[in-house]
């Protein structure tokens, strides 16, 4: 499976660091400046964004595989994958990629994709990207010794325009 003809850009840290915070911050200015944006999350734990007792819930306990379930206003399938975890690939290829000007992508920090690496000095966590030649840059609340493309973690139109600039490059190859 390949991967989709639109950017893809994750932001890679460490537990604790901030990447929900920060991409819920730039969501609304990506959304200003008129960019269509999904976001992949990746979560290391097992979840149920399903409300026990609905319908929808019941069925799905009950043993449906796959449970569509739509209103007026939005649909979420849910697909149950006891096996094995699906493929990165895979999940990219669940969006609509033709409303789409950028896949963002929170966690994934170990597979290979264009990241952005958040750091904050607090964490006390090591950096990334000494081992992750898959970082393109760092928002970091402090320097780190690299010649990496830097902006302030706090600086959300900073690292607005640094995606923006992502898509410009990537449209432009």
């Amino acid at each position: 499976m390949t991967r989709p003809n639109i950017p893809v850009l994750g932001f890679a840290a460490y537990s604790g660091t901030g990447k929900t915070t920060l991409l819920e911050a730039l969501l609304p200015v990506l959304k200003k400046r008129g960019l269509r944006v999904a976001v992949l999350k990746h979560a290391h734990h097992s979840f149920d964004v399903d409300t026990p007792g609905k319908d929808s819930y019941r069925l799905r306990k009950a043993g449906a595989d796959q449970m569509l379930l739509a209103s007026g206003k939005r649909h979420v399938l849910m697909t149950e994958t006891p096996e094995e975890e699906v493929s990165f690939e895979y999940l990219l290829s669940r969006f609509d990629h033709s409303t789409l000007d950028i896949i963002l992508v929170e966690g994934c920090k170990n597979l290979s994709f264009p990241k952005v690496e958040l750091h904050r000095e607090e964490t006390s966590t090591p950096w990334l990207y000494p081992q992750d030649k898959d970082i393109i840059a760092i928002a970091s609340d402090t320097h780190a010794d690299s010649s990496l493309p830097q902006m302030s973690i706090n600086d959300i139109s900073a690292i607005c325009d640094f995606v923006t600039d992502f898509i410009q490059t990537f449209n432009s190859k």
